[in-house]
Order: structure tokens, then sequence, then C-alpha cells
């Protein structure tokens, strides 16, 4: 499942190199988008060598840029 229906399902901002923040778990960490993967959002954490999977509404916020 690509981002586009990550996009149309959960109507979140999911977008390639958009910047989130994750609140789950282990505190606040920002990262990038680099994918989807089976409905959920792959991210790179900053500071991580490899990319996770994230559901697109649990524990995300989009960092969009301000217009």
């Amino acid at each position: 499942m690509s981002l586009e229906y990550i996009r149309n399902t959960y109507g979140v901002p999911a977008y390639k190199d958009v910047r989130v923040r994750y609140t789950g778990s282990d505190g606040p960490q920002e990262g990038i988008i680099v994918g989807a993967l089976n409905g959920y959002v792959e991210i790179k954490l900053d500071g991580q060598l490899q990319a996770r999977p994230y559901h697109p509404t649990y524990g995300l916020e989009y960092l969009l840029p301000k217009a």
C-alpha cells in the first residue's frame, strides 16, 4: 500500500521526505518519512540507521512547513 493510500484512508499528510514527530513509548523523537509498507508509514528516526513502520495516526505529528 502506498503513501497515497495512507493519505486517502487516514486523512494525514503522509508524503515522502515530510518530517514527523513520534510521541510513542520512548518519548518524542523526530524523523523523516521514507515510504510506506502494508498500510504503515516507514519512518527513519533521527540517529537511527534503518527505517521502521509506524501506524499513520498513532503517536505521529506531521511537521509541515508553515505557509
